[in-house]
């Protein structure tokens, strides 16, 4: 939305800069801030009251924080180390309170001479830093600080009362001088355009934009924070909705060959093999999808289910659905495991009628081949041939599927598994394979709240498969703190014994794989004092592989799995687990996506606090596959109050994947999940949160699509274009366009 000259104007100039130019670089370097606009746009995080502290119990691990607080107590200690070896090494450690929590600071060497002359018991100031661990207790290592001084005019109630803006910062470039090169360029708020068509903005009663900015960066009250942040939340809603209306427009324009089962075709005799009846919601999702194969634009649909909600069998219906109508259908995998297994157990379910023009072959069958990137010259001539004739119905494969080679007789549909793995190009490539545009058909087995699915896949419809097929089993899931009860892991290695004895087996998930060679110039360094202070890195599969076959798990056939492997040996290890030859199996998150080992029965995930909410419950869903219970432990050395500990604990509580997404979402920032869907590096929301501003998303899809429907190309709408163009800069742009 850097709409006019004046907030185009780049920070960083040859002849004159707008700020200093070492500040500038930073900006540019670390968050991506290029243009005057760009730096208006950078909203604050939250806002400290002088008078206020803030709360120092809720800090989050590892991440760059800024805190307003008070000295409490300052020390300082001698001590000898290889630099200082007559104990005349220094460190200043320094409490700082907020009433309620505390919070230890540490400063070394010569670092500590100015702390120790300015940090006074009863002295305010805003400190930043990184979040790190030491002692089982939170500290800031080396804080920048700016001690809080009150003006020697201003009154007390005045300078307490006032709001400090706390900006999105990086360790190069604190909180306050953010601040200060905003104030600079403030002035040229002014010539913002509006995006927001007036009747638009009047009807629900939304300040100008100008207004917003100036007062979202120097707001004299909390209301005027409300004023600034409820215009510009619209502004994302809206201008993004927009983006997206348009594509559903365009797209509505595209034709597509309608699709319609024959009435006693290849989906009704697989329909009469299946030895169980499809749940409601298969059903009701399979209706939708077919749908909207018959009409003459291609179908744009995301089906969304829980691991083992049958997602694949509605997906295979709908292909069979288009093989019947003459067409051909093609399912993308993300890896050679995945596809190799798609296409064993689609063989296995449509049995005769997936032997097509061989003997034994049923009437109505058709071809299902395989295509990945390391199979052989022979098996690869064959498979292409298939495709060109159309002897093959249904293909199977890799982004091998993509390649210039690979020709369709008549390519009908796309199914995508696993959308987060797949890039838009290589959607893009296969869907140009297609005489006509293919209907698609987007897998995703990482449940996303309804808002999520409106504003990233906001050109697709989405379908939702909520209810698991009878035969699943339920998961008990309980947090193992390791660090507070080492007897509860103790516990969990005889656990896993029993299942193992049981003639079950486990999976053992690491963060990493352990053969990672340490960094030369890391190594070369000696460790100050702060990086010994810094968490131990994470457990990884090679180191805890051999702990567990000398110690809890002596005796049993553990095996190792993880992405450096090479795909053949890969490949052995996944069969011999399959085929139940290996009890235990520790590895990395390659396990996350589609392995399927019904006889597994335990899960260990070990630093569980080191993965997301979303990645721990897929990785959960590949135990109680079978008949038997699934038991999943998540490990943790976090303290029981801290935040990672509060995320595991609600992994624990609850299997409902949707309710696990929004709390994943609360607690991250809505830019990871955005910033991957929308490609772009700078996520284009800054004060819409996805999960809070539900009804303002709903409302503003409605606005954008009546908006589009009257004005395609917003030709009366100047000022909207404008800041569609900057949303959608040239990457963007095509991101959207490649859907």
């Amino acid at each position: 939305m850097d709409l006019v000259p004046a907030l185009e104007e780049p920070l960083r100039q040859p002849l004159k800069s707008v700020l200093g130019p070492a500040t500038a670089k930073v900006m540019a370097e670390h968050l991506g801030l290029l243009t005057v606009g760009d730096l208006l746009h950078h909203y604050p995080r939250r806002y400290e009251e002088r008078g206020q502290l803030t709360h120092l119990a809720d800090l989050p691990m590892d991440e760059h924080v800024t805190v307003v607080a008070q000295v409490a107590d300052a020390r300082l200690h001698t001590f000898a180390s290889a630099k200082a070896p007559r104990g005349k090494g220094q460190r200043l450690e320094v409490t700082i309170t907020d009433g309620s929590g505390r919070l230890q600071l540490v400063f070394f060497g010569a670092g500590v001479h100015k702390p120790h002359k300015e940090l006074l018991p009863g002295t305010r100031a805003m400190f930043a830093g990184k979040v790190s661990v030491f002692n089982r207790r939170l500290q800031l290592a080396h804080p920048a600080y700016e001690l809080l001084r009150g003006d020697p005019e201003e009154s007390v109630e005045t300078w307490a009362g006032a709001l400090i803006p706390i900006y999105p910062a990086t360790a190069k470039l604190e909180s306050w001088k953010i601040g200060k090169a905003i104030q600079t360029v403030l002035p040229t708020a002014q010539e913002a355009v509006d995006p927001l068509p007036d009747t638009l903005r009047e009807g629900r009663g939304l300040v100008p934009l100008p207004e917003a900015l100036l007062k979202i960066h120097r707001p004299h009250t909390k209301a005027d924070i409300e004023d600034a942040r409820s215009r510009l939340k619209w502004d994302e809603a809206f201008v993004l909705q927009v983006a997206l209306a348009r594509r559903r427009h365009a797209d509505a324009q595209l034709p597509a060959v309608p699709r319609k089962p024959a009435p006693d075709g290849l989906l009704t005799a697989f329909d009469a093999r299946l030895p169980f009846t499809l749940t409601d919601g298969q059903q009701r999702v399979s209706r939708e999808i077919f749908d909207d194969l018959a009409t003459a634009h291609p179908m744009h649909r995301l089906l969304q289910g829980e691991v083992g909600s049958g997602k694949t069998l509605v997906a295979l219906r709908a292909m069979l659905a288009v093989v019947d109508a003459g067409g051909q259908a093609a399912m993308l995998a993300p890896t050679e495991v995945l596809a190799q297994q798609h296409h064993r157990s689609v063989v296995e379910m449509m049995g005769e009628l997936a032997e097509g023009g061989m003997l034994g072959g049923a009437e109505q069958a058709t071809k299902v081949v395989l295509l990945t990137g390391s199979m052989g010259a022979a098996a690869r001539r064959h498979a292409l041939l298939d495709l060109t004739t159309g002897e093959a119905g249904i293909v199977i494969g890799t982004h091998a599927l993509i390649e210039d080679k690979v020709q369709f007789h008549d390519l009908g549909l796309v199914v995508v598994d696993e959308q987060h793995r797949f890039g838009v190009e290589q959607r893009d490539a296969l869907r140009g394979k297609g005489k006509q545009p293919p209907h698609l058909l987007v897998m995703t087995a990482t449940p996303i709240p309804r808002t999520v699915a409106m504003t990233v896949f906001g050109d697709l419809e989405t379908s939702v498969l909520d209810q698991l097929p009878a035969g699943r089993s339920p998961i008990a899931s309980h947090v193992v703190p390791a660090a507070d009860k080492p007897h509860f892991l103790s516990r969990a290695w005889e656990r896993v014994r029993e299942e193992v004895e049981n003639g079950h087996q486990a999976y053992v998930v690491c963060p990493r794989i352990g053969d990672e060679e340490d960094d030369p110039k890391k190594s070369a360094k000696k460790k100050s004092p702060e990086d010994e202070a810094e968490k131990r890195p994470p457990l990884a599969v090679l180191d805890v592989a051999d702990h567990l076959t000398k110690g809890p798990l002596q005796g049993l056939r553990v095996e190792v799995l993880h992405g450096r492997m090479h795909p053949d040996d890969k490949d052995a290890v996944m069969r011999r687990f399959a085929a139940g030859e290996t009890h235990v199996l520790v590895a990395t998150t390659v396990i996350e996506v589609g392995v399927n080992v019904p006889n597994a029965t335990a899960m260990v995930i070990m630093d569980a606090d080191r993965f997301g909410v979303s990645q721990l419950h897929q990785l959960r869903g590949r135990v109680g596959r079978g008949s038997a219970p699934g038991l999943c432990l998540l490990v943790t050395e976090m303290p029981e109050a801290s935040p990672a500990r509060q995320r595991l604990n609600a992994v624990a509580s609850t299997l409902d994947g949707f309710e696990l997404s929004r709390i994943d979402l609360e607690q991250r920032r809505e830019g990871d999940v955005l910033g991957q869907a929308q490609s772009g590096a700078r996520t284009s929301l800054k004060v819409l949160a996805v999960i809070e501003d539900e009804e303002i998303i709903a409302e503003a899809r409605q606005e954008a699509t009546t908006v589009v429907a009257d004005d395609p190309e917003l030709t009366r709408l100047p000022a909207l274009r404008t800041a569609l163009d900057a949303l959608l800069d040239e990457e963007r742009e095509q991101y959207l366009e490649k859907g």
